[in-house]
């Protein structure tokens, strides 16, 4: 049976409306606080029920404590990924959100030990998996494009 998890790619828009100073998108990464502490995005297994959207707002207020009101999702951006995890074929479903203040207060949960916001190049030097730093470089392709 293949495992299946969604998440939100979330970022955040430095200096937005400066004439002055280029803008700067950083990525919300999180440290799980179990095995090897891997930085990911918010993701989690889907629950019985539950359809892929749901999952990844639930899992993002889990994990991160932000609510649908406090991102936007951007139309157009999904990124299906599928590896294997213990010799099991996983499925993970990524959407992107743009957090609407960029001083949101991050809440972890029990599953995290800590987060950080990083720029695109930063954020995919701290993100283990080929897949991940792949799916980073296309949100920010897909923001900087839009």
């Amino acid at each position: 049976m293949t495992l299946r998890a969604c998440g939100l790619i979330l970022f955040r828009r430095l200096n937005a409306g400066l004439v002055s100073k280029p803008q700067e998108i950083e990525f919300l990464l999180l440290q799980t606080s179990y095995g090897q502490h891997h930085w990911t995005p918010p993701k989690g297994h889907v629950d019985p029920g539950e359809d892929d959207l749901q999952t990844a707002l639930r899992e993002t207020e889990e994990e991160a404590g932000l609510k649908s009101k406090d991102f936007n999702l951007l139309d157009g951006y999904k990124k299906e990924m599928i590896y294997k995890v213990n010799n099991k074929p996983k499925t993970v479903i990524y959407w992107l959100a743009e957090v609407k203040d960029h001083n949101a207060e991050i809440k972890l949960s029990d599953e995290h030990q800590t987060f950080c916001w990083l720029n695109v190049d930063e954020a995919c030097k701290i993100a283990k998996y080929q897949e991940m730093q792949e799916a980073l470089r296309e949100a920010h392709q897909f923001i900087s494009n839009k």
